[in-house]
């Protein structure tokens, strides 16, 4: 249904005694404040291919249907790239998997209820969830369902306007929760400090303490990969205008106060009510945080996640995604998209832009009105680097994910640019390093112990020929032959010794190497540090993984959980040797 109020609350003057603007609270003292505002709510279609088609992407981005569940909301990945995704309407927790490697879920199984259940997140193999009133937490079993669920928290606040709580593990391991206002604006927090705020609590939920306040609604946040700074995209107060009041991103920090009700935005007083009691709205103002960045009024942002994958290009690491659900209080309609969120190199926020759009269809209703092909909840990144993006309202989850732009495809192991030994500025390198593995020889069949699909053990190498001048050497395992139009990494190594000869087989998955000082393996197509297997698809024909061996004139300076695109640009101008060996993998 849609309708249009176009001049609700024009001229609200004198408002003595009540206010629609602020339930619960009660002025002393008129205030005169014209404002103009509109419920618009746009029709609901379904999204058909055709219309999917009309969505708006960068280049070489793509969008696929996953899986389709009822309502689904928060999403979560697994180490083992199960998925997680709440229900909030029928409170449950699901459990996705895509099996067969084919971009669509084919494994949907029901593996926690409980009413309300909202908020999810994984830390060391255990599943915290949150419902209205409280946390609960279960063992994940290795087949991915849930051990018992364990209260550990019973007395967060009672919900209102805004009882979508979700959570999340921080980098301090301490359990960071959201409580939401129960209004639309009031001074609720007065009596229930906990309202309006993140607390803080113990992994066990004890020692549970307000960590930041004045924050109206904040679903959506987490931690800068670079700089550890906590970021959370807050909701704007209703009924203040079509362009009032804006979302915000906030750099959250302990013991800090962000507004509301009092302030909004840049440090704008909020029209109607009484001041906190011992202050000034000004000197409210004063003591409050002032947001980073701000975006349109009324998009109503829900889960956001920081990009640390490799399938995107290299610009988009480390900058923060947001599903942005879509207005119903502005005309014309905001939100109904995903933005980005741009941060420096340093971790400083620097804007927010849109980056799919297309979900709200201007004038696509039968009546003329403006219409929406999805309104967008959950956001989450798979362990190959694409995302998970939920619509609570078709009842889909999508699959973003990323190819060159047209002409630049992969086609085989033979397109010698996708392959880093075979890149322009190498071609001058010498190839003096011979390679061999005892598990295979070159072009032959890598045995199934050392692929995904088995015990995805690293097999033994050994290498000759490094040059005397040699600093350091470098290991790069890549398949280019994979669907997507970027080689799938599946092993960076750096800074291996120069004198170093041989790498033992069943290399152990983190940074460092045992008995290898200095060596540091990057991150993989997984986002895991360390060797991941061959894992074709059923059905494919083999695939080639070029283990590659480099010898360097210097050690590489690169930071921790480095990605292919990285040490390529440490690498430039100071390989003096090279060589490679190719193993094949079909999946039977």
């Amino acid at each position: 249904m849609i309708k249009s109020i176009n001049s609700v609350f024009a001229c609200l003057l004198a408002l003595a005694v009540t206010a629609s603007l602020s339930n619960a609270q009660t002025q002393k003292t008129a205030t005169t404040v014209p404002i103009e505002a509109h419920v618009y709510e746009t029709a609901k279609l379904e999204a058909t291919a055709a219309r999917l088609a009309g969505l708006r992407l960068p280049a070489g981005f793509r969008i696929a249907r996953f899986a389709e569940l009822t309502n689904p909301r928060m999403i979560a990945v697994a180490p083992d790239n199960t998925i997680y995704v709440t229900q909030r309407e029928p409170g449950t927790l699901v459990m996705l998997r895509d099996t067969n490697n084919d971009g669509i879920a084919d494994v949907q199984k029901v593996v926690a209820k409980r009413e309300h259940l909202h908020g999810l997140a994984l830390h060391k193999n255990r599943m915290y969830l949150v419902t209205i009133n409280g946390v609960l937490v279960a063992d994940v079993r290795p087949d991915g369902t849930l051990g018992a669920l364990r209260t550990i928290i019973t007395d967060l606040p009672d919900a209102g306007q805004h009882p979508n709580r979700t959570l999340a593990v921080g980098t301090d391991e301490k359990l960071y929760i959201t409580i939401g206002s129960t209004c639309n604006n009031c001074r609720e927090s007065e009596t229930k400090p906990e309202l309006a705020t993140i607390v803080r609590a113990n992994l066990d939920g004890t020692n549970r303490k307000v960590f930041a306040s004045g924050l109206r609604n904040t679903i959506g946040f987490g931690w800068h990969p670079v700089s550890k700074r906590l970021f959370g995209m807050d909701h704007g107060i209703d009924w203040l205008g079509d362009d009032d009041q804006p979302e915000e991103l906030n750099e959250l920090i302990v013991n800090t106060k962000y507004g509301y009700p009092y302030v909004y935005a840049n440090s704008k007083i909020y029209p109607h009510g009484e001041a906190p009691k011992g202050f000034t709205k000004e000197s409210w103002a004063r003591m409050s945080r002032e947001p980073a960045l701000l975006y349109t009024a009324h998009s109503s942002p829900l889960q956001m996640t920081f990009y640390t994958g490799n399938m995107f290009p290299a610009e988009y690491k480390n900058d923060a995604l947001v599903a942005m659900r879509g207005s119903w209080n502005r005309q014309p309609p905001s939100g109904y998209e995903v933005v980005r969120v741009r941060f420096d190199a340093s971790g400083n926020p620097q804007r927010i832009e849109p980056f799919i759009t297309g979900f709200l269809i201007k004038g696509g209703a039968p009546d003329g009105k403006d219409a929406h092909i999805a309104r967008l909840a959950g956001l989450a990144q798979m362990n190959d680097g694409s995302l998970l993006l939920g619509d609570d309202t078709n009842n889909v989850i999508y699959r973003i994910t990323y190819e060159q732009a047209a002409g630049q495809a992969i086609k085989s192991n033979a397109d010698a640019k996708m392959i880093v030994s075979r890149m322009p500025e190498m071609q001058a390198v010498p190839s003096s390093i011979t390679i061999r593995s005892n598990a295979f020889t070159n072009n032959q069949p890598i045995p199934e112990p050392h692929s995904a699909y088995n015990q995805d053990s690293s097999p033994a190498l050994e290498w000759s020929g490094v040059p005397r001048a040699a600093k350091s050497v470098v290991i790069v395992m890549e398949d280019p032959d994979a669907g997507n139009t970027r080689p799938v990494t599946h092993w960076l190594i750096a800074n291996l010794p120069a004198n170093a000869t041989t790498l033992p087989a069943r290399v152990p998955v983190g940074e460092r190497i045992a008995n290898l000082s200095g060596a540091m393996q990057g991150a993989n197509n997984l986002s895991t540090s360390g060797y991941y297997g061959p894992k074709p698809p059923a059905g494919d024909t083999s695939h080639h993984y070029h283990f590659q061996v480099f010898a360097l004139d210097r050690v590489l300076q690169l930071p921790s959980g480095f990605n292919r695109q990285a040490l390529l640009d440490a690498m430039r101008t100071h390989v003096i040797a090279k060589g490679e060996i190719v193993g094949t993998y079909q999946r039977r």
